[in-house]
């Protein structure tokens, strides 16, 4: 899935479904649930003659919609650690950086610049104004202007192409690469593993939803709701309303 002007975010695996949540909850009592069956669906179905498997009309008991909006609702987090979602990221180093300041749950593994001999590619910001009446972080509106939006653009870009020519520089007079990288900007594309439980992206997905984080993390944080959303629908919904 697309995101910003370069960035991905690409599901690469996922382990469990609503079912595990409920009954990763009722082995507390030596229980376990199954799946039940959408009779309207499979009626309709049936009427059409249409082929289907036993997962296209299955879905969540009531009694397993009520348990998930009851943990849901009280925070008991535990079932939802289970599940787990892999993805594949790319993100400017800035934007990756808030992405790794959410631990629990999480672990990552990052493409490294000590030893890919690519050239990154670079963010492409669409401006936005610094922020006003004493505030401390964020932005204002977005820059409508041309002519000033322009000269940002030409501004960036050339920094840009200076990074990337003294690193090329450094590389060609042999330093190593783990060193020339540090001449590298903050817009700066990179890409990571980030495999977590149902419960820690739920808990990203409404801090970088959030008004107050920055433009870039909140069209991440779109993404991936809309991957995990159709993988766990119910649990996602109860746990991110």
């Amino acid at each position: 899935m697309n995101v910003l002007d370069n960035g991905k975010v690409d599901l690469v695996d996922c382990m469990g479904s609503d079912l595990t949540v409920c009954n990763a909850a009722r082995v507390s009592f030596a229980k376990e649930t199954e799946w039940g069956v959408d009779e309207s669906a499979k009626k309709r179905l049936e009427k059409t003659q249409s082929h289907f498997a036993q997962e296209d009309i299955q879905q969540l008991q009531e009694r397993d919609q009520k348990l998930i909006r009851y943990l849901a609702k009280h925070n008991h987090w535990t079932p939802f650690a289970h599940p787990q979602i892999m993805l594949r990221i790319k993100a400017p180093v800035s934007i990756r950086t808030q992405f790794f300041k959410h631990k629990q749950g999480f672990v990552e593994n990052e493409i490294s610049r000590r030893y890919v001999s690519f050239e990154p590619d670079f963010y492409s910001p669409t401006w936005r104004g610094k922020p006003t009446d004493g505030a401390k972080q964020g932005s204002e509106d977005f820059i409508t202007e041309e002519t000033r939006t322009n000269l940002y653009d030409a501004i960036y870009r050339e920094s840009c192409e200076t990074a990337l020519h003294v690193y090329n520089t450094l590389i060609e007079k042999g330093i190593a690469p783990e060193q020339a990288r540090f001449v590298l900007p903050q817009g700066m594309y990179t890409e990571w593993y980030w495999t977590g439980s149902l419960a820690a992206y739920a808990r990203f997905y409404k801090q970088r939803k959030d008004d107050h984080a920055q433009w870039e993390i909140r069209e991440y944080a779109d993404a991936i709701g809309e991957i995990i959303r159709p993988l766990f629908p119910f649990s996602w919904d109860c746990l991110v309303s």
